[in-house]
C-alpha cells in the first residue's frame, strides 16, 4: 500500500496549485464581496482545463482521473470554495450524468463542449419543498408527441446563472414515486426556462445559485438521459460520485484556513513572544494538521476506489461526512488562533469559516451521510 501520489500527480498537483495561487487567490474576496462569480476568471478556467479533468481525452477531456480532479478540487478551494464549486457541480455532477448515463450522440452534442472547455454545466434537483427527500420532488415532465414539457422550479441550483446546459430531474410518473423520475438535458435558452438572480448566502457567496423555473419547457425526447423512470438512479449516482469532490473541497477549505493561521501565529507577538511559542498553540495546530490529513486520506481512498470501479457509497459518504467535520472545526480554530483579526473581514480566514458550512449540508447533508454508511453496513 503507497500513500505517495504519483510523479504524475505531483506535477498535476503543483499546476492546480499555481494556477490557484496566481489567478484565483488574488480575486477570492473581491468575488466574495461582490457575491459574483468573476466570467474572466471562469474562462481563464475553462482554457487551462480545470472543467474537463477526470474526462476521457477522446471527448475532449483531460485524458485525467478522480484522483487527479480531487487534487484540483483542494488546491482550488484552499484559496477560494466559490471557485471549487463551480467546478464541482459542472465536473461532478452535470458531466458525470452525461459520461454515464448519455448516449453517443448525447456526448458528442453536450458532454464535449462540456469538458473541452467551450460550455458550463449545472445539475437542476434540489426542490423548494424537496432537498435532503429527493423522491418528494413535484416537477413534471409530460410526455408530448416527441417533446417532454417541464414544469416545475428548481433551488440553490449551483452556476445556472451563467450555464449553458442544465441536468434536471423532473417526474414522468407521479404513482411510481422514486420509480418514476427522469432525468433531461435541458439547454439555455430554451422558451420557458428562466434564471433567478443569484440567491443571497452566508458562503460560497461568490458562486452562481439560483432559482431556475421551467414554465412549459419542450425538450425533444432524445435529450431524455437513460429510460424513463431511471431518473432518481441517475441522480444518486452522480451524487455519491460529487461527494468526492466536496470531501476535497473541505479539506482544501481546511488546509487554506489553516496555512493561514499559522503564518499569522509565527509573526503575531503576544506577552513578548509569538504566539506560536505558546504550547496551546501548537497542540491546537497539530491536532488540526492530523485530522486534515486523515481527512485527506479518506478523499483520495474514495478517489482511487472510483478509478478502480469499486463501490464507492460508503468511502465517499465517509470522506464528505468527515472532511466536512473537519472543515468547520479547522476554520473555527483558525479564527481562534487569530483573535478579533480572526473575525475581521480583510483576513481570509473568515470567508473560509463561513464557507466550510455548506460543506456539511450540499450534496447530502451530515445527516444524510449517516444514512448512506449505516445503510451500507446494514446494521438495523
Amino acid at each position: 500500500m503507497d500513500f505517495t501520489l504519483s510523479k504524475q500527480h505531483q506535477l498535476q498537483q503543483q499546476l492546480y496549485r499555481n494556477f490557484a495561487q496566481t489567478e484565483i487567490k488574488p480575486l477570492a474576496s473581491e468575488m466574495d464581496e461582490a457575491e459574483e462569480f468573476s466570467q474572466e476568471l471562469l474562462q481563464k478556467m475553462q482554457a487551462v482545463g480545470l472543467f474537463g479533468i477526470p474526462y476521457s481525452a477522446e471527448y475532449g477531456g483531460g485524458g485525467g482521473d478522480t484522483l487527479s480532479y480531487a487534487l484540483c478540487m483542494e488546491e482550488v478551494s484552499k484559496v477560494d470554495a466559490s471557485s471549487g464549486i463551480t467546478i464541482s457541480v459542472h465536473t461532478s455532477l452535470c458531466c458525470y450524468c452525461i459520461n454515464e448515463y448519455g448516449n453517443e450522440e448525447q456526448k458528442q452534442k453536450y458532454l464535449r463542449p462540456l469538458v473541452d472547455g467551450g460550455k458550463i454545466g449545472c445539475y437542476s434537483l434540489t426542490e423548494p419543498g424537496a432537498g435532503s427527500d429527493v423522491a418528494g420532488a413535484v416537477s413534471t415532465a409530460v410526455l408530448d408527441g416527441d417533446e417532454y414539457v417541464i414544469n416545475g422550479a428548481k433551488v440553490f441550483t449551483t452556476n445556472s446563472g451563467f450555464a449553458d446546459v442544465f441536468v434536471v430531474f423532473a417526474i414522468t410518473d407521479r404513482e411510481k414515486g422514486a420509480r418514476g423520475m427522469s432525468a433531461f438535458i435541458v439547454e439555455k435558452g430554451m422558451p420557458g426556462l428562466s434564471v433567478s438572480p443569484s440567491i443571497p448566502r452566508m458562503g460560497i457567496r461568490a458562486a452562481s445559485n439560483c432559482i431556475v423555473t421551467y414554465d412549459g419547457v419542450r425538450v425533444p425526447a432524445q435529450n431524455r438521459l437513460a429510460r424513463e423512470g431511471d431518473g432518481f438512479k441517475v441522480a444518486m449516482t452522480a451524487l455519491d460520485a460529487g461527494r468526492i469532490g466536496i470531501g476535497a473541497q473541505a479539506v482544501g477549505i481546511a488546509q487554506g484556513a489553516l496555512d493561514e493561521a499559522i503564518k499569522y501565529v509565527k509573526e503575531r507577538k503576544q506577552f513578548g513572544k509569538p504566539i506560536s511559542a505558546f504550547q496551546n498553540t501548537q497542540f491546537v495546530i497539530a491536532e488540526m494538521q492530523t485530522k486534515i490529513d486523515a481527512a485527506r486520506l479518506m478523499v483520495h481512498r474514495a478517489a482511487v476506489a472510483k478509478d478502480k470501479k469499486e463501490p464507492i457509497g460508503s468511502h465517499a459518504a465517509m470522506a464528505k461526512l468527515f472532511a466536512s467535520d473537519v472543515a468547520n472545526e479547522v476554520t473555527r480554530a483558525a479564527v481562534q488562533l487569530m483573535g478579533g483579526y480572526g473575525f475581521a473581514r480583510e483576513y481570509s480566514v473568515e470567508r473560509m469559516m463561513r464557507d466550510a458550512k455548506v460543506t456539511e449540508i450540499y450534496e447530502g447533508t451530515s445527516e444524510v451521510m449517516k444514512m448512506v454508511i449505516s445503510g451500507i453496513m446494514k446494521i438495523k
